[in-house]
């Protein structure tokens, strides 16, 4: 355990032997069945793209209003595009942030025998005033992807499977890349920059602005702050993967408070999910580690699916109502 409030994990360790690879698949068993989020060093991912990835978030948000609602998401049916501060909601509540959703780059689904949730497939909205941001945004997306399934293959293996189980039943990955920013605030007491919740996918790989907090997880009935590490991603898994184990790996409830203003906070969180007619089986895990399953316990106000297509969906007509009232009625009268 760091000073930090959780779990150390150096991904580099896959690369120096046999020994270090064997520490680094126990240490990720751990903290993922214990804790669900810890803090990922060795990815690879230079301070020059880093660099790069703040400045282009920070140009994009000192954007004119004008420039930025070019490309709202309410334009989108697939839930793509700049959502304005106070246009997401968790929990039903209001999150006090603005961000750009980013997903996989492909054309509209256009057939009424699709499944309802075919309606998250299709193209981005790229602002006109910052061309340079798509390309910044697919290398990120790239070379995250890469980390991530260097991850799911360190999770089969430690948990006793094949290193390809979870990427055989994966399909083309469904990536969704938010870049946030969290406005600061002068009320006296925390405010909501998101709420908390546990994520829908399987796991999440999140930058977070040097020298900024906020990040909360809940851990023992209480919050614990993680705030950034430098050269460090926070890692958590989401309801998928816990889905998969039978509970042996936990999705961890987390919430982002908002930074006392003057300050604001950039962050961008990519999450890495299975295509979304995929359902990730239940895996066999070893009787040692099968007896310490906790089951998925099922919450009727959120119900998880082993389809990530029905996870994902569900995710979205909750946080956009109003993206949902303008594009998906039926959806939205069908699931309430």
């Amino acid at each position: 355990m760091s000073d930090q409030n959780l779990p150390v994990l150096d991904l580099a360790l896959l690369d120096q032997g046999p020994e270090s690879a064997e520490r680094f698949r126990d240490e990720l068993r751990r903290a993922t069945h214990d804790v669900g989020f810890f803090y990922l060093t060795g990815t690879g991912v230079s301070p020059a793209l880093e660099a790069r990835l703040h400045r282009a978030a920070r140009t994009f948000f000192e954007l004119p209003d004008a420039a930025k609602l070019e490309i709202e998401n309410i334009k989108s049916p697939h839930f793509r595009g700049y959502t304005r501060v106070g246009g997401e909601r968790t929990q039903g509540e209001v999150d006090w942030r603005e961000q750009i959703d980013i997903g996989p780059e492909r054309p509209a689904i256009d057939d009424p025998e699709a499944p309802d949730y075919a309606v998250l497939v299709g193209p981005n909205l790229w602002p006109s005033a910052q061309p340079e941001l798509r390309e910044i945004a697919e290398e990120w997306t790239d070379i995250l992807s890469g980390v991530a399934r260097r991850l799911l293959r360190a999770w089969a293996e430690a948990l006793g499977a094949p290193g390809s189980y979870f990427e055989d039943h994966f399909g083309e990955a469904q990536t969704l890349l938010k870049i946030v920013r969290y406005p600061g605030t002068t009320a006296p007491e925390p405010q909501q920059g998101v709420g908390a919740h546990k994520d829908s996918g399987v796991l999440t790989l999140l930058w977070v602005e040097p020298g900024k907090g906020g990040l909360q997880v809940e851990r023992d009935g209480g919050w614990v702050d993680a705030p950034s590490v430098p050269g460090a991603f926070v890692v958590n898994i989401g309801e998928l993967l816990e889905h998969a184990t039978d509970g042996y790996l936990t999705a961890t409830n987390h919430r982002v408070v908002s930074p006392r203003a003057p300050q604001d906070r950039i962050s961008v969180p990519f999450f890495f999910n299975p295509s979304l007619d995929a359902e990730l089986p239940r895996i066999e895990l070893p009787e040692d580690l099968a007896a310490h399953a906790r089951g998925v316990a099922q919450d009727p106000r959120n119900p998880i699916h082993g389809l990530h297509g029905e996870n994902a969906l569900k995710s979205r007509l909750r946080a956009h109502p109003d993206v949902a009232g303008i594009w998906h009625a039926d959806l939205v009268a069908a699931r309430t």
